[in-house]
């Protein structure tokens, strides 16, 4: 099994989900992030422009058996991409067990 973390622009979140259901990754968390990194987002008010390096994210963890691997990372790097700087980042890391409290199902079964 496999964590992935992904930070991603807010404005690709619903394409994202929608993509990730499409190819039978329903269940996963998210968070409203702030970060730095190599954009710089300007804002105007009142005919000022202002920058600032705290960028607004969406930061998706995502917990897959290994043969969703491939697919999911796939589906996030085509539907989060918009070719521009800003666009995001995807962690993976190994997951040694993993069970649901309700069944007490462990391993992949507790993530069906």
């Amino acid at each position: 099994m496999k964590k992935i973390e992904a930070i991603i622009r807010k404005s690709k979140f619903d394409e994202v989900k929608e993509a990730l259901h499409q190819i039978g990754v329903t269940f996963f968390s998210y968070w409203d992030v702030t970060g730095v990194g190599n954009e710089k987002e300007g804002h105007v008010y009142r005919g000022v422009s202002y920058s600032t390096s705290d960028i607004q994210r969406r930061y998706l963890s995502i917990v897959v058996s290994d043969p969703f691997l491939d697919r999911t990372i796939d589906v996030l790097l085509k539907t989060a991409y918009t070719g521009m700087v800003g666009d995001g980042k995807i962690f993976v890391s190994d997951i040694q067990e993993t069970y649901r409290i309700r069944t007490k199902e462990k391993g992949s079964d507790a993530l069906k």
